[in-house]
């Protein structure tokens, strides 16, 4: 198998990379990225005798075609999401299937048409979140015959004795991105009503829940993203009475943001009374990037629960999906690099060893084979814990 990763420097990227040259079937993998600073201090855990690096310019369409013309048979793009369509239209055109983590909505309707003509496989939203949990909500939504509720949670926050700072929060992702989704519009449906809550007044008390997730308590969990697209896509949004999607964090993590967006730290117009171009927003980033920072001896830790309610076989059944991970200290690996980066690189393993044969753009909730999967991410040390059990209660 010969694999191109593009932003392959990255902390996903070099994860992807690690798992990639582990597997004997790789003959040949192209890290393509703009600097290389990232591999290079990490090429003690890569097999660098399979590796080539190649320097890209992402927003050139030509160019990326041009790079994947050579012999490949997948790509998986770990670049930020800007670049998604760019990256996508490329293969098409050079006839490459894609890998990325990104929300299938960064592609416009036109990709779904261009990838089935031309025949090339296009999989978002094979990283974590969206990623492990759709094929997750997949899977067990396909286990029931009528579903009811759905409650999916994640989230990536420090150990309890990193969480040292006001925001109980460090970064293992990209934090640009973790504000933006802060200024996102939650939609969720309690009690057959779709309640739209604003971004504004996610981190408000009347949103929050506790979660408690393999005996970790101290949680909180916040509304993000909206959980009605979510069932469209598992095909339960007419028939499911109370869905959410939520992000966890340790408890006193919303209170924290409550004030800041009161305060208006997230907004993007211009402080009229600055020289510079500068907004609450940037400032904000660019002031809390390095104080936010894990120490070497650190760990994050991703956490996950699916909860799925419903019936089968007229019995009321509930099926919980769990899973907990943490740094990896001997390569460095994040918990949040590992569980996004490796399943990037064994989607794109099946796809290039045709495990996966469906061709246009597909979803994680249906494509990828649930049982192969969890062994392969089991495999890597990333164990998803299942329950079943009868509820007495009626849901209907």
């Amino acid at each position: 198998m010969n694999i191109i990763v593009l932003g392959g420097a990255g902390l996903q990227g070099r994860a992807a990379l690690q798992d990639l040259g582990d597997n004997s079937a790789v003959t040949s993998i192209i890290c393509a990225d703009v600097s290389f600073e990232g591999i290079d201090s990490f090429r003690h855990h890569l097999d660098m005798d399979k590796i080539e690096k190649q320097k890209i310019d992402a927003s050139s369409e030509e160019n990326l075609v041009a790079l994947f013309s050579e012999d490949i048979d997948v790509l998986i793009d770990l670049l930020p999401k800007q670049y998604n369509e760019t990256v996508a239209r490329a293969a098409i055109k050079a006839g490459i299937s894609l890998v990325n983590c990104s929300y299938a909505n960064g592609l416009s309707h036109e990709i779904h048409e261009m990838a089935k003509e031309n025949k090339v496989t296009i999989m978002p939203e094979a990283g974590l979140d969206p990623g492990i949990d759709l094929v997750l909500c997949g899977y067990g939504v396909s286990q029931l015959d009528e579903v009811y509720e759905l409650y999916s949670y994640c989230g990536g926050i420090p150990e309890p004795d990193a969480a040292d700072n006001p925001l109980k929060y460090k970064i293992a992702w990209n934090f640009d991105s973790t504000l933006m989704s802060y200024k996102r519009q939650a939609v969720m449906k309690c009690d057959g009503k779709i309640v739209d809550i604003p971004a504004e007044d996610q981190h408000n008390e009347e949103w929050l829940t506790d979660v408690t997730l393999s005996g970790i308590k101290g949680l909180e969990s916040i509304p993000n993203g909206n959980a009605i697209n979510f069932a469209k896509l598992l095909g339960i949004d007419k028939e499911v009475i109370r869905t959410e999607r939520r992000t966890i964090r340790w408890s006193g993590h919303a209170r924290f943001w409550r004030d800041m967006v009161r305060l208006g730290f997230l907004e993007t117009t211009r402080v009229p009374e600055l020289n510079s171009y500068v907004t609450p927003y940037d400032f904000l980033l660019k002031h809390l990037e390095k104080r936010l920072q894990y120490k070497e001896h650190e760990k994050d830790l991703v956490l996950m629960k699916n909860i799925i309610r419903g019936k089968k076989d007229g019995k009321d059944m509930e099926i919980i999906y769990s899973m907990v991970d943490k740094r990896d200290l001997k390569t460095g690996l994040f918990a949040m690099n590992r569980t996004v980066g490796y399943t990037a690189s064994i989607v794109a393993q099946m796809i290039a060893n045709k495990t996966i044969t469906e061709k246009g753009l597909l979803s994680p909730t249906i494509d990828i084979p649930y049982r192969m999967f969890i062994d392969e991410i089991g495999k890597r040390g990333i164990t998803i814990h299942e329950s079943k059990r009868q509820l007495n209660k009626s849901l209907g």
